[in-house]
């Protein structure tokens, strides 16, 4: 066991009273935790919790859970200095004195977290199934990525656990959002991190708590055939090793008993009644190789008659999301439904810890029986996560001597979050944004007209500079103009004003509708100069842009403010003269004067190009321009139908044309996904865009038969980020195809 870490108590310090006896897990007077708690336990004698719960009693309880799940020390002593630090004037500095920094961190960090966790969790009341949903997920990202310590997590977890056994034994009702929040929340938090026994626990008293009715009858009908159901699981393991060992194949062969809120689950999800539940029973059966699960399968079926109905192989045939097993229900001991997976040690090593894992198709709900696709680079996060909680407590084994000597041991490794921030909004809405964005990028993503009139803000109702990055759990609140724009400054990327891409894109785009209205004001007031000049200030707008070939006066006068329709064209037209349209070799040389080497950059005269609806190119797209009459240039992909019958038609219209910079914009592109049909497959491919972060500005679909063509049209910043889109598209169950248009 480790030593602890010694302080000695600073001059004016309070020395900890005479160690409470009889607190489960604590192994000797001077352990950390045993001296938390003699700090503690006078500062929590008579506080309640808002449970009702006093403190002093929560906090030995969630030790305890804790000490049993191999917790250190220090998080172990978190449970009551996490308590205690609220009846201290100042928490930090009188915790580090007694328990050095990293402890008294520890602490705070728990009550901080459990703080923003009250208030975002108000922030998905009312809204949309789909946006409770939403709101679910971002809260359980909101508080790893807030945990700049992952032990706090267990610590929560523990917690709330206790919070639950408490509300059951006192025979009160828990409040409804506490026991959802418990299911929807913290459950699945504790099965991502592989936390199962808390995680079962915590289901089947929220379960108790939540539908006392139901779950009394299901614990009734398992307490009647426990005894029955234990013998009978041992009696078919140890026929099951035997029959494997006299067949020369090792192999670890474990049972289980589903727990309530499982078995209520799996009857909601496939609609059956009590007695239809046909995996009750069931052994799990490990070998080494594929071969020998087969083997293995043989054998089973040797012993027991197999239910045909309920056999899957997969193995041949894996889930979507890579899972690999098989599958048998048997009638086992006395004629009892009894099922068995068979998988090989690598098959059982990335169901539990893969992008596999057991959450990624149980927490689905009902439709979790359908196969659903987990994979994501935020997966591979929680597996991380579930690393560096092991690697923590082996660490905790191996720094005895360290601790003995007074240092402090350092966090096993960095927050696997970091990537991301997840701060508020006033109203207690989670936002997710770039790691490094600021309080400008916030604006953006609430709204963009208030990013527009951004000013200032208020991070956890303090004034910062709008430069500063935001951390994950802060509150922000916008201070805003009730008019105006950007800051030019907001686009000098040294500055630090914006991360986002999409945010920059906003202001570029606002900048440049000022230039356009500046042009059109100037145009306008050239076009009724000429007029007044000429004698025909009475004449239509309308009709004078029609007579020159333009839509409407607006485009008039942006065309001739921007110096591509000169004014001695419409002195000709009011005239009574023949105008003579700019044709190809004109607007070509006024192109080409745009820019050196006559080679028109797409984005930097964005009144001089547009890009063609029909291929919609994005960078890096081999591009070629062509002149219309009237609209500027039409950029198209290089390869497209409609530019190669142009090229043909009017080749002395076609213009060279290149990208500008690479961040320049954001650009719609169409994508074609042909499927089978199926009840579902339009959410799960939203899914896609979303965890990829890209708009969607359009859908078309259309059904033939059993297969489903869609056309979806998004917005990237360049093709890039199409290609990861792509992929998981295909991904998708039951997508055949998912390319460009």
């Amino acid at each position: 066991m480790n030593q602890p870490a010694k302080h000695a108590a600073a001059s004016g310090a309070r020395q900890p009273p005479p160690p409470a006896s009889g607190v489960e897990g604590l192994a000797h007077a001077d352990a950390l935790p045993q001296r938390a708690r003699s700090f503690s336990a006078p500062l929590l004698a008579d506080v309640l919790l808002d449970s009702g719960e006093p403190a002093l009693q929560h906090a030995d309880a969630v030790q305890a859970i804790l000490a049993s799940i191999g917790a250190d020390e220090a998080t172990r002593a978190a449970a009551w200095l996490s308590l205690a630090a609220g009846q201290l004037s100042k928490p930090e500095e009188q915790l580090s004195k007694v328990f050095g920094r990293d402890n008294a961190r520890l602490a705070l960090e728990s009550r901080k977290l459990m703080g923003v966790f009250t208030l975002a969790r108000q922030g998905g009341a009312g809204g949309t199934a789909d946006s409770s949903t939403r709101h679910r997920e971002m809260l359980r990202r909101l508080l790893l990525a807030m945990s700049e310590d992952l032990r706090v997590i267990p610590l929560r977890l523990a917690s709330r656990l206790q919070s639950l056994r408490y509300f059951t034994l006192a025979g009160q009702g828990a409040p409804e959002d506490f026991v959802q929040t418990s299911l929807q929340i913290w459950a699945p938090l504790a099965n991502r991190l592989g936390l199962w026994q808390i995680k079962w626990e915590i289901e089947d008293l929220a379960f108790r708590l939540d539908r006392p009715a139901e779950y009394a009858r299901i614990a009734d009908w398992m307490h009647r055939r426990g005894a029955e159901h234990e013998a009978l699981i041992a009696q078919a393991g140890a026929r099951v090793r035997e029959a494997l060992a006299a067949q020369g194949i090792e192999a670890s062969v474990s049972g289980r008993r589903k727990h309530a809120y499982s078995i209520w689950r799996k009857m909601q999800g496939k609609s059956l009644e009590l007695d239809q539940v046909m995996d009750l029973l069931a052994l799990r059966i490990v070998v080494e190789t594929v071969d020998q699960c087969y083997a293995a399968l043989g054998l089973v079926h040797e012993i027991w008659s197999p239910l045909e109905a309920e056999y899957d192989d997969y193995i041949a045939r894996p889930k979507a999301n890579g899972y690999q097993s098989l599958h048998t229900v048997v009638r086992g001991p006395r004629e009892l439904p009894l099922e068995i997976q068979i998988r090989t040690h690598a098959m059982h090593e990335h169901a539990e810890q893969g992008v596999a894992a057991h959450w990624a198709y149980k927490e689905a709900g009902a439709q979790g029986y359908k196969g659903v696709v987990a994979a994501s680079s935020f997966d591979a996060k929680v597996a991380l996560a579930r690393q560096l909680l092991a690697w923590r407590g082996e660490l905790a084994g191996e720094a005895g001597s360290t601790a003995a000597s007074g240092a402090q041991v350092a966090p096993a490794a960095g927050n696997p979050f970091d990537d991301r921030v997840y701060v508020l909004t006033p109203q207690a809405r989670i936002l997710e944004l770039e790691s490094g964005s600021t309080a400008v990028d916030f604006a953006y993503a609430v709204h963009t007209d208030l990013g527009h009139r951004c000013r200032g803000a208020r991070v956890d109702g303090a004034l910062l500079p709008l430069n500063t990055p935001l951390r994950s759990g802060q509150t922000v609140e916008i201070v805003a103009a009730k008019q105006g724009g950007p800051s030019r400054d907001w686009l000098n990327p040294e500055l630090g004003f914006l991360r986002s891409a999409r945010a920059r894109a906003k202001v570029r785009a606002w900048f440049n509708a000022q230039a356009l209205e500046q042009t059109t004001a100037h145009g306008r007031a050239q076009v009724e100069k000429l007029l007044q000049r000429e004698g025909r200030s009475g004449m239509s707008l309308q009709d004078l842009a029609s007579g020159l070939g333009l839509r409407s006066p607006e485009q008039l006068f942006e065309r001739v403010g921007s110096e591509n329709l000169p004014l001695r064209q419409l002195e000709t037209f009011l005239r009574g003269g023949e105008v003579a349209e700019p044709e190809g070799e004109e607007l070509e040389l006024r192109a080409a004067k745009a820019q050196p080497g006559g080679v028109l950059v797409v984005g930097v005269d964005a009144l001089l190009t547009q890009l063609a609806g029909c291929c919609k190119p994005a960078p890096p797209d081999a591009i070629c321009g062509f002149v219309t009459r009237g609209r500027g240039v039409s950029v198209h992909r290089a390869d497209c139908s409609n530019a190669r019958n142009l090229r043909q038609r009017h080749p002395e219209r076609v213009i060279p044309v290149t990208w500008g910079a690479r961040d320049s914009g954001i650009y719609a592109v169409d994508l074609m996904v042909e499927a089978a049909d199926r009840h579902g497959l339009l959410r799960d491919i939203s899914e896609v865009f979303s965890k990829q972060k890209l708009n969607v500005i359009g859908v078309r679909t259309q059904s033939r038969g059993d297969t489903a063509h869609m056309l979806f049209t998004v917005e990237l910043p360049g093709l890039e980020a199409l290609s990861s889109a792509l992929a998981q598209l295909r991904e998708v169950r039951g997508v055949r195809l998912a390319r460009r248009r």
